[in-house]
């Protein structure tokens, strides 16, 4: 039986923080009440590790405006009593409340901010959401909620903030988000919606931060952007976007972000992405974009990814190999390409190797984050290369290359490599140095076997859960997922490394029969907007992968 934690409750009076004891608070409950809540405002009680459920006794605190319950380990529901609470600002991210969502948040009117990400919710989102025409700040975030997003969501016309990553909705995005004028910022990821894009996008035009990603079914257009002049952050990723980059780009002169990845884009790039002079980062990995690569890629200080697209090689500006410090240009030219032979086998479709029977390898592995380990006489190679926004890294019998920056993290330099912060369990001594890191990436990361000799082999993967803990705090809340494809093939869809392990900091290995025949093996693992970003930390979401083993199948 689970053990109640008591809520410890602090109160802030004429600038002193104080601790009154559980006789204290019950007399000022009911003898002092208005007297010492009158200047009480903020109450904060975040990541506590609170195991219990939603005292009503919180209705008490007349004055309080503001309650933050996030990152603890509270459960339940939210009591029906709170209706009468005159909150502006809700927060109760990063707990276990569950149910469907509660009709008495639709009941406090006077709320301006409302995050109840990382929960348990599930169900439709109710029309009586309607009710709360003051929100500012909505965010529903790495919940369970499913259905059409309701109508009634077009009158809260005052947001400027709203979030809704990893649900299970249905249908499309509706039109009815251009009611959302004032928007600054809009996160649409991971949530199964369907494309194409709306066309009523446009009408946001004080957006500073669009997400969207991961749409299935129609395919887009481009959206019209023009006309979003503020428009920092633009991730437009999987969106089944067709046609041709536009040009007026130019105009968006405070883009920091771009990510356009994993859609059906043709064409050249834009001219004008030489002129965004605040760009950090620019995403256009996996199209289908042509022409020669422009020079300003090789010569900007930005991170650039056009990896896996169909550019044609010119002598006076295309690449000849692919390791470059921000810039990752693998399989980035057509296999039809003239002139291949001046230029390295990683710039090409599919990798084909170039080597001698001879000289082709009939098995890998390979130790992913951590460094050369042998186990039961087996040696996993070293994989420290702590680069990853962009790059592209070459061992010899094997590669990878990464793709994405972890967003929203405080962070000026990410970090690549995963080293175990919960105990390891149920795993050998000999095998565990497998497993006290990881590789992650924050958006795609694919592993290549080079010059592998053609034929059967049996490809195991490697995972386990080391960043969450296993015990009852908010640190156990997170959750990882993923996909995973084999020789372009999908494996696992939407894989939960602890769901699949029975816990945090237990192995898995997932066994595939491969068959190569171009003497290429290839590995992706892939963000697709789902699990949560902010446990523990903002940025703590992506694909990781502790080892990888490639041995042959001996056939008769």
């Amino acid at each position: 039986m689970e053990r109640e934690s008591k809520f410890e409750l602090f109160f802030f009076y004429s600038s002193d923080l104080y601790h009154p004891t559980e006789r204290e608070f019950e007399f000022l409950n009911h003898q002092s009440l208005k007297v010492f809540f009158f200047h009480l405002q903020f109450r904060s009680i975040s990541s506590q590790n609170i195991s219990t459920s939603l005292p009503t006794e919180f209705t008490k605190l007349q004055h309080l405006q503001i309650l933050d319950l996030r990152f603890n380990y509270l459960r339940g529901t939210i009591p029906s009593e709170w209706a009468t609470m005159r909150l502006s600002n809700l927060s109760l991210m990063g707990n276990r409340l569950s149910g469907r969502f509660p009709t008495t948040l639709t009941r406090m009117t006077t709320l301006l901010e409302l995050d109840i990400e990382a929960n348990r919710f599930s169900g439709p989102i109710p029309k009586e959401i309607a009710n709360l025409k003051n929100l500012d700040m909505l965010d529903l975030s790495s919940n369970d909620f499913t259905g059409h997003l309701p109508a009634a969501l077009a009158k809260l016309t005052n947001l400027t903030n709203l979030r809704i990553c990893d649900n299970n909705f249905t249908g499309k995005i509706p039109n009815f988000i251009s009611q959302w004028t004032k928007i600054l910022r809009l996160h649409i990821q991971g949530c199964s919606f369907e494309g194409p894009l709306p066309l009523s996008i446009s009408a946001l035009t004080q957006l500073k931060d669009l997400r969207i990603s991961d749409l299935k079914g129609g395919a887009s257009t481009f959206p019209s952007l023009e006309k979003m002049p503020h428009l920092s952050i633009l991730v437009l990723r999987n969106c089944l976007i067709r046609g041709t980059i536009p040009n007026y780009f130019r105009d968006m002169v405070n883009l920091s972000t771009i990510d356009l990845s994993f859609n059906n884009l043709t064409g050249e790039i834009p001219s004008s992405f030489s002129q965004l002079e605040n760009v950090d980062y620019v995403y256009l990995t996996k199209n289908n974009l042509t022409g020669p690569l422009p020079g300003w890629v090789f010569s900007s200080t930005k991170n650039v990814d056009v990896s896996y697209n169909h550019f044609t090689w010119d002598s006076s500006s295309g690449p000849k190999t692919c390791e470059h410090e921000k810039i990752n240009v693998v399989e980035s030219y057509s296999s039809s390409s003239t002139n291949q032979r001046n230029i390295h086998p990683c710039l090409w479709k599919d990798f084909p190797c170039t080597k001698s029977d001879a000289q082709k390898i009939n098995s890998l592995h390979i130790n992913c984050g951590g460094r050369e380990v042998n186990i039961n006489n087996t040696i996993y190679e070293s994989d420290t290369e702590k680069k990853g926004v962009s790059p592209y890294y070459n061992a010899g019998n094997w590669a990878f290359s990464s793709t994405g920056n972890f967003l929203d993290d405080d962070h000026d330099s990410d970090i690549y490599i995963l080293s175990n912060t919960s105990s390891l369990y149920d795993i050998s001594t000999s095998s565990s140095e497998l497993y006290t890191t990881a590789r992650k990436s924050a958006i795609s990361l694919t592993y290549y076997g080079l010059c592998l000799k053609n034929g059967h082999y049996t490809v195991r993967l490697h995972f386990a859960e080391i960043l969450f803990t296993q015990d009852k705090s908010f640190n156990s809340l997170g959750k990882r997922v993923f996909n995973v494809y084999v020789q372009g093939e999908l494996k696992l869809k939407n894989f939960d490394i602890v769901k699949e392990a029975g816990g945090t900091g237990r192995a898995v290995i997932k066994n595939y029969h491969v068959i190569v025949k171009n003497n290429t093996l290839k590995i992706q693992l892939y963000w697709a907007g789902k699990g949560t970003t902010g446990i523990p930390v903002r940025g703590s979401y992506g694909p990781i992968i502790s080892a990888i083993s490639v041995d042959p199948i001996v056939t008769s």
